[in-house]
């Protein structure tokens, strides 16, 4: 009974608890530019505004959402264990920097490379689930007809009886190569713009909210642009029917995908990706620095003194 209160009172208890406000901020204010996003990586269907006007005129504006609740269910624990490795190994592999002062941005970088690569085990099923239903009602991927228009929990279900554990992993091992160098570009961005934007805010967090949200949003586009095509790939990857898949592998996936449609595919989606991006990880790095801020010091945010 006294577990809660306890946990709450912590140090981890709080980080855990701001990372997943950090998160649920992130899904909701974004996800319906990441269904157009996946929708352009996987159909040569025009724009992003063509795709909108097309979902919300034969689906309803409820299909920009559709999928919502995997990673929504998952991100509270997925954000917190993201923020709290990352604060572990930036100083791990780092560690002649006091601990009185902030991680080097070396260490910032080889610790996002560390979190990303073993957040990777867990984001990698919770994607497909997502991307799979997002997919739903296309020409692109065929779920059978018991999973159509089915919830998270039901479609994991489905994969897990037909596919068995390998078929929730496909596309892991692409997951974990897109994640683990754009996690060190997003945590090295975040610090060392909001260390531009706000000389000192680094060792004094008196950073302002504006800094939080255009810091927070270049370091999403930073982790998006450098490794958007393996995003295309995996995406590619995990969407396709495993009954008659198109792609054998990450390779045979990306030479096909380059030979239908050109080089020009990699980036598709580029656009409504960075945007999302911008918007997402502005709310997840304001949300997470205030309820930081509002736990430590017992509600009341000061940013005069240092978190």
């Amino acid at each position: 009974m006294d577990f809660w209160p306890e946990f709450l009172a912590s140090s981890w208890g709080k980080e855990f608890v701001a990372g997943g406000f950090g998160g649920i901020a992130g899904i909701i204010s974004g996800y319906p530019l990441d269904t157009l996003r996946i929708r352009q990586q996987s159909l040569n269907s025009g724009s992003a505004l063509g795709i909108l006007r097309r979902v919300v005129a034969t689906e309803g504006p409820g299909a920009l959402y559709r999928g919502m609740a995997a990673p929504l269910a998952s991100v509270t624990f997925q954000n917190a264990m993201v923020f709290q490795t990352y604060a572990i190994l930036s100083r791990a592999f780092d560690s002649s920097v006091s601990t009185t002062d902030p991680p080097s941005y070396k260490g910032v970088a080889l610790g996002g490379v560390g979190t990303g690569a073993l957040g990777s085990i867990l984001l990698s099923p919770v994607e497909l689930v997502k991307i799979r239903l997002q997919l739903q009602n296309t020409s692109y991927t065929t779920l059978p007809s018991p999973a159509a228009h089915t919830g998270p929990v039901n479609l994991a279900r489905n994969i897990l009886k037909t596919e068995g554990s390998r078929g929730l992993y496909r596309g892991f091992t692409i997951t974990a190569l897109r994640d683990a160098p754009s996690h060190g570009f997003y945590f090295w961005t975040y610090e060392y713009m909001r260390e531009q934007l706000h000389p000192g805010c680094r060792k004094s967090g008196q950073e302002s909210l504006r800094t939080m949200l255009v810091a927070g949003g270049l370091a999403g586009v930073a982790s998006w642009v450098c490794c958007y095509p393996l995003d295309v790939v995996k995406t590619r990857l995990q969407a396709q029917s495993p009954s008659s898949p198109k792609y054998s592998g990450i390779i045979d996936c990306l030479q096909k995908s380059v030979k239908q449609d050109g080089f020009g595919v990699l980036w598709r989606g580029l656009g409504t990706a960075v945007a999302r991006a911008f918007v997402v990880n502005g709310a997840i790095f304001s949300a997470y620095e205030i309820a930081l801020r509002c736990l430590f010091n017992n509600g009341t945010i000061q940013t005069e003194n240092t978190i």
